[in-house]
């Protein structure tokens, strides 16, 4: 039999088949959301500090979005890095989580359409392939989508864009 819970958006959840689990999971569930900011900030953060710290902005403008014909490169080249480093860190914070999500989803979908879309799945073609970008793309679209949920700054400030 399912119960209803309102504070988690009045779905259903099925019933537990060990229901001694039930406080530990009540004290977790709050948890994932946080867990799941941390876990694909941090690794965007990776990226971006690693095109900070490289050969120069100009460098990766040149090499990686003019080459594949992505024009104002340099501007935008400024923009990735930003929503890399800067953006990352605020989506791993909870502080203006959607705004950042969503603008990371949509550096993601040119990346999928621009630089991976005719190189198929990554393991048919060495250079890769738009599945990961796609995957990628998708989860910060639903952080977007969900905001930053009970742990975040945006929930601490009260506010939300």
């Amino acid at each position: 039999m399912s119960t209803t819970t309102p504070e988690h958006g009045g779905s259903a959840e099925p019933e537990l088949l060990i229901p001694a689990l039930a406080p530990f999971y009540a004290w977790v569930r709050e948890l994932s959301w946080p867990l799941i900011r941390l876990t694909v900030g941090g690794t965007l953060l990776v990226h971006g500090v690693n095109k900070l710290m490289g050969a120069s902005v100009a460098a990766f403008a040149s090499g990686s979005l003019a080459r594949r014909g992505i024009e104002p490169a340099l501007p935008l080249a400024y923009v990735v890095i930003f929503l890399e480093t800067v953006g990352a860190v605020a989506i791993m914070l909870g502080l203006f989580t959607r705004f950042f999500a969503a603008a990371i989803a949509i550096e993601f979908i040119v990346i999928v359409v621009v630089a991976n879309g005719a190189n198929g799945y990554g393991w048919t073609n060495p250079r890769g392939g738009w599945e990961y970008p796609l995957l990628w793309g998708l989860i910060f679209f639903a952080i977007a989508l969900r905001g930053g949920g009970p742990c975040s700054l945006d929930r601490k400030i009260g506010r939300e864009l």
